[in-house]
């Protein structure tokens, strides 16, 4: 048992990698002056991924001691402990966490690295969650040869990053993540700031050298969208990105951000050409950075104050993932990234998978919004039926009011989110901020913009906005699996993963894990593997019959090849037809004289 000793701040973390093979965290909390009967919670969920994960489950031996005795705990709920404590005395207690998740937003830990965020580790103290809170990272012996790095102040701390760091208050200790291991790192600067970037797992041949000469192009981008010239609300700024086999993710943080990519995304020492997943890799970076202002300071007013313990509700995610994403695309090309053509082609790909997701029509973005905590991260086969995503829809809502507000000549998306920052001081916004700025500097309401794109479930007015800026939207042919109405896995046969609503899959009776086996035509069955097997034996039939496993049973579907009368139209492409006048929006300049015929735009 450590010993009591007491320590400067209110409350002390004291956090040791202690068991790598049984991946263990080691926690010691002191608390100098509780309270009698002092309440401990650990969160339900992390800020930024919308989910409750109950990160008590991980928490084990849970003890307390005080004056050298030992403390009953009574567990009062899933996650809240009492200690049957006396006021004032320190408070000591000791528990283990296990660390098994490889991912952005829990704890790992194993023989080659270590990664926490403070939701996962740290139970708050009840009543002092404005007090200095002491974060400890001891240097066990089995990772002396480990390294640290943290967006926390250092304390008191060597120069591998092992010590004491410290928080203002619980929100800043949870909010900046923890990367351990022996990992790259480099430093450099943005606009005169200090910014770092880490990276643990990545093969030999990473291009080290390009990867931070882009992120620092990114940073300085998002800098001076916000500030112009002026300085972004942090002193210094830490990239942790774990790299993996296969993964995709990131979290932001007030200062940081922690990021997963695959290993092949990465750029190669002595290769010209990075892989194509590095700009998806690139935009990852951009929209976490992003971040920084836009949902981490700038935030919903329901989020003012996080509640740990529950799910915390707002109908805007639209607005902070949904924009965030529209720029962090936009900032790449912006920062000279990515050439037009590329931007173009990642545009189509939000318009599409929108398009393609018949729950657009069913629910709004801003229902989407605050549905997120039981919809959009516990998707299942039946999700693109009856939601859509605030990411890509809400990024689209985003598109079209800055080319809304751009061809009618007086302001800017730009300049809305930067009067947004200056009207809520950088805190807590409502819808309404986003009206009465919007009105404000354009000098009309778009109340019902907001009303039918926001809240509504019709289609948005892509075609004859982007036609407005020099970009051509036309219908364009469709992949197999979206002419089927259906979402496929070809890596072990054909397997059903969707079935989409008013498809011929559905018509057909098709249903979420069959096994497409073969299909009958010309008087023939003929094993398929891939969707587009089904083209190559079906040839001009128009109806065929597919054979599918389902239950151990093998079933017998009608299947039409071509939908009756027209079908719908939920592909398309973007192409460039007038250069000059969509430069002009995709370089952020300032719009040209206004169009005094412009207004209000309805609904696709």
């Amino acid at each position: 048992m450590p010993s009591l000793r007491h320590h400067a701040s209110p409350v002390h973390y004291r956090v040791e990698p202690a068991q790598l093979q049984a991946r263990l965290y080691h926690v010691t909390l002191t608390v100098e002056r509780p309270a009698a009967q002092q309440e401990l919670s650990l969160p339900v969920w992390i800020p930024g991924s919308y989910l409750v994960r109950e990160f008590s489950k991980n928490l084990q031996n849970l003890r307390a001691r005080q004056g050298g005795h030992e403390v009953a705990l009574t567990q009062r709920s899933k996650c809240l402990w009492q200690a049957e404590c006396r006021e004032g005395s320190p408070l000591v207690l000791t528990y283990e966490v296990s660390a098994y998740d490889n991912s952005v937003r829990t704890a790992w830990l194993d023989a080659s690295r270590g990664f926490f965020n403070g939701t996962s580790l740290c139970l708050r103290v009840h009543g002092q969650e404005e007090a200095r809170h002491d974060l400890e990272i001891v240097a066990t012996p089995e990772v002396a040869h480990w390294s640290v790095a943290t967006g926390l102040a250092s304390e008191k701390t060597t120069r591998a990053g092992f010590g004491t760091y410290r928080a203002a208050s619980y929100d800043e200790l949870v909010d900046c993540p923890v990367e351990m291991g022996p990992f790259w790192s480099a430093r450099f600067t943005a606009c005169g700031i200090p910014h770092r970037l880490v990276v643990a797992g990545a093969a030999p041949s990473f291009d080290g050298e390009r990867l931070v000469a882009d992120t620092r192009r990114i940073c300085e981008e998002g800098i001076r969208f916000w500030h112009g010239a002026g300085s972004p609300p942090y002193t210094q700024y830490l990239f942790l990105l774990n790299v993996v086999d296969d993964g995709y993710g990131g979290l932001e943080h007030r200062n940081s951000t922690a990021l997963i990519c695959g290993r092949r995304d990465l750029p190669r020492q002595g290769e010209a050409k990075a892989p194509e997943g590095y700009t998806t890799l690139l935009g990852l970076i951009s929209h976490e950075h992003f971040h920084t202002w836009n949902v981490k300071r700038l935030r919903p007013s329901e989020l003012a104050r996080y509640d740990y313990a529950q799910e915390n509700y707002t109908r805007l995610l639209w607005f902070f993932e949904g924009f965030t994403s529209y720029y962090d695309d936009l900032l790449l090309r912006r920062a000279g990234l990515i050439d037009d053509a590329a931007y173009l082609r990642l545009l189509t790909k939000t318009v599409n998978q929108v398009l393609q997701t018949p729950g657009r029509l069913v629910q709004s973005v801003a229902d989407a919004s605050f549905d997120a905590w039981v919809k959009y991260y516990r998707q299942d086969e039946n999700t693109p039926n009856t939601t859509v995503s605030y990411y890509t829809k809400g990024s689209l809502v985003g598109l079209c009011l800055d080319l809304a507000l751009r061809r009618e000549g007086r302001t800017t998306l730009d300049d809305v989110m930067r009067a947004l920052w200056a009207r809520c001081d950088a805190g807590p916004m409502t819808e309404d901020d986003l009206l009465a700025v919007l009105e404000s500097l354009s000098g009309r309401p778009f109340a019902q913009e907001i009303a039918a794109w926001v809240h509504g479930t019709d289609d948005l007015p892509l075609a004859e906005l982007l036609a407005a800026h020099g970009v051509a939207l036309r219908a364009d042919t469709a992949q197999p699996a979206q002419r089927l109405g259906m979402r496929v896995s070809e890596t072990q046969g054909l397997q059903v993963k969707v079935v989409l609503r008013g498809g011929l899959a559905e018509a057909a009776g098709f249903a979420a894990g069959d096994e497409w086996l073969a299909i009958e035509t010309h008087g023939e069955t003929w094993r398929v593997q891939r969707l587009d097997d089904v083209a190559l034996y079906a040839g001009r039939e128009k109806r065929v019959t597919a054979l599918v496993a389902r239950d151990r049973r093998v079933l017998r579907l009608s299947l039409a090849l071509e939908h009756e009368g027209t079908a719908p139209q939920d592909t398309i492409a973007l192409s460039l037809g007038d250069a000059a006048l969509a430069r002009r929006w995709l370089d952020g300049q300032a719009p040209p004289v206004a169009d005094s015929t412009a207004g209000p735009v309805s609904a696709a």
